[in-house]
């Protein structure tokens, strides 16, 4: 029976539609309204909490501040209560209708358009419906409010979500606080289930500042730690954080615990997973930063908050002074996110840098995520100091297992020197024994090994480290090498100016048997001990950059690259007799064709390896002849 002070309110009419959208349309995401009604009594708590902490009088002072959720399956019923301020019956008119009419207009309007029923969550959160989601699982609500003003009186505010709602006063005694009562829908039963519920609360409400209990049983019984101070913790009080917020049973590899005042207030966790997933072959590492406002998660995968050469971080960041209903349509759009981002950048790259100090644990981060974090390396922003993390072996390191950074390879380099040389493929032992490494190893010159494919973009994304300019050692030019001394000088004495023009034209007799399959021919001032090398123009990119790409789209094709001879090498000398003797002489064209394919393999560019296989039993077989004749 409805009492005789009751009046009734009718919406507007935009209100009225929204409800009708929310009632009928809206199913993937319903238990967000237990999210928004959670906050909803955060906040009423929040606000009781202050008027105590500020001395000012408030209704029933002795009460704990708390959230209740009682479920009643048998009535098919919900109800949320709380402790907090309450509302008088003007502020239940006014915030109730606020919260309904709060960008009610551009929310229908993104509603009708959006097809995607995942993005309903987002929306809700985003334009403030707030309370009224409550109606998506509710065909009635009930609500039975004190405020925390003594004198006022208690009211009841009802409505089915049709058009209009009721309000009354409430009979008998009523502590301070709100009470929702939620008549479930046929179609929304499973949330008067325990098992539903507690899900809801620990996906959406886990870390709220105060206690929510479901029928009794506290829920939310991880503290949100990032707000406490770091000596106030203890390592194994992170290590249970980090496994909950992770999902992992491993302990962290590293953490970061920072919180900011100015320019904006916020705090954060970040922690580094022992094991990389997508390094096991598990798919692409989803971000995992969870955003809190005020306590209440707001996207559990916030892919605005850490670029994603840092997805392989997880962890937590919470601001009080973001919108409760930010979401990832608008993270991009806040300024104060914005500023959160940059800083959170920031001081994360120069913790890293202290932690890679511990070489022991940075060489095992390095392996697990190092791939991820070198494609920061167009990070033009933090250049620097993403460029100080990277970690390569080189031709000076003892093994393939030694990694040094590239500021001690700076260190190491000869005075004057002003690039960094490189070399990629697939295995040290491969890299070592190329001819094109001989005149670094004669020099004593250090060299990058790059055994990823993605070293090629990051070396050549970056440029230049500390001034100093990445070029791979197939493009070098040699002349900028002459002031450093040659370990082999003595042992490899200048040929004579006769001499060089002979070569000069075995050179040219040798470009014109492999026509297009070279750029030039030309005498090697770079080799030691191997006979030939392929080298490519320091005009455009890399061997190794081209084989990449030529991977990728085989209608890219490999540029004919220039062979340098060695012309103090006995087999070229040996070639060279026979040219003088005969510059037609079929054995030689079979010598350089074979020469050639030796070097292209050496060199990973080898086309057709049957041809060289022909070639190779066909000089062969004239080696034995020549040995049968001799014999």
């Amino acid at each position: 029976m409805t009492d005789k002070n009751s009046k009734n309110y009718k919406f507007q009419a935009e209100v009225t539609q929204l409800l009708d959208i929310l009632t009928h349309s809206l199913y993937t995401h319903r238990d967000i309204f237990i999210r928004e009604l959670i906050s909803n009594a955060a906040d009423a708590l929040d606000k009781a909490r202050f008027k105590t902490t500020t001395g000012e009088e408030i209704a029933d002072p002795d009460l704990n501040l708390e959230i209740r959720i009682d479920l009643d399956k048998d009535k098919k019923m919900l109800t949320i209560s709380d402790t907090g301020i309450g509302m008088t019956k003007d502020e239940l008119i006014k915030n109730i209708g606020t919260i309904a009419r709060s960008g009610t207009s551009e929310f229908l309007k993104q509603i009708s358009k959006d097809k995607d029923k995942n993005r309903e969550i987002n929306l809700i959160g985003r334009f403030g419906v707030g309370f009224y989601s409550v109606f998506m699982a509710g065909e009635k609500v009930e609500i039975t409010t004190k405020s925390a003003v003594k004198e006022e009186p208690a009211y009841i505010w009802t409505s089915d979500g049709r058009g209009a709602f009721e309000i009354q006063p409430a009979a008998g005694t009523v502590k301070r606080g709100t009470s929702i009562k939620v008549f479930l829908r046929k179609d929304a039963e499973e949330f008067a289930e325990k098992y539903t519920v507690q899900h809801a609360i620990e996906k959406y409400s886990n870390f709220v500042a105060f206690p929510v209990k479901l029928d009794d049983e506290q829920i939310n019984k991880v503290t949100a730690i990032w707000r406490e101070p770091k000596s106030a913790l203890k390592d194994e009080q992170y290590n249970e954080f980090f496994k909950f917020i992770a999902r992992q049973q491993e302990e962290p590899l590293d953490r970061f615990h920072f919180s900011a005042d100015v320019p904006i207030q916020f705090h954060s966790l970040l922690f580094v997973p022992k094991s990389n997933f997508e390094l096991m072959g598990f798919g692409r590492e989803e971000d995992g930063i969870h955003l809190f406002v005020k306590r209440v998660m707001v996207d559990s995968h916030a892919k605005d908050i850490l670029p994603p050469y840092l997805r392989f971080v997880r962890g937590v960041l919470e601001s009080d002074d973001l919108p409760l209903n930010i979401s990832r349509e608008t993270l991009q759009e806040n300024p104060y996110l914005f500023k959160i981002k940059n800083t959170l950048i920031s001081k994360y790259l120069s913790h890293l840098q202290d932690f890679s100090k511990d070489e022991e644990k940075y060489k095992e981060f390095w392996k697990q995520h190092g791939r991820i974090l070198k494609e920061g390396y167009n990070d033009y922003t933090h250049k620097e100091k993403i460029a100080d993390l990277f970690r390569f072996n080189s031709s000076k390191c003892a093994n393939g297992d030694e990694l040094i950074s590239l500021q001690t390879y700076v260190d190491r380099m000869p005075e004057k020197h002003d690039e960094i040389y490189y070399f990629s493929g697939s295995d040290r032992e491969s890299l070592g024994n190329n001819p094109v490494m001989d005149i670094f190893k004669s020099k004593d010159i250090e060299v990058l090994y790059c055994y990823d494919p993605i070293d090629e973009f990051v070396l050549s994304g970056l440029v230049d480290y500390k001034d100093k300019k990445f070029v791979s050692v197939d493009q070098a030019d040699i002349s900028k090498l002459g002031d450093v001394p040659s370990k082999d000088q003595e042992k490899t004495p200048e040929a004579k100016p006769e001499e060089t023009k002979e070569l000069d034209k075995l050179a040219r007799r040798i470009k014109d048997i492999l026509g297009v399959r070279v750029e030039d021919v030309k005498l090697s001032a770079r080799l030691v001990g191997s006979p030939a090398v392929l080298v490519s123009s320091n005009k455009g990119m890399s061997g190794q950059m081209e084989k990449i790409m030529h991977l990728y789209n085989q209608d890219v094709k490999l540029s004919p690259k220039i062979m340098e001879i060695n012309k103090k090498h006995p087999m070229i000398l040996n070639m060279l007799k026979i040219y003088q003797k005969d510059v037609k002489d079929p054995v030689l064209t079979k010598l350089v064709n074979s020469l050639f394919h030796s070097i292209a393999l050496l060199d990973g560019s080898l086309q057709d390896p049957h041809e060289m296989a022909a070639q190779i039993q066909e000089l062969l077989a004239e080696t034995s002849k020549l040995y049968l004749k001799e014999d």
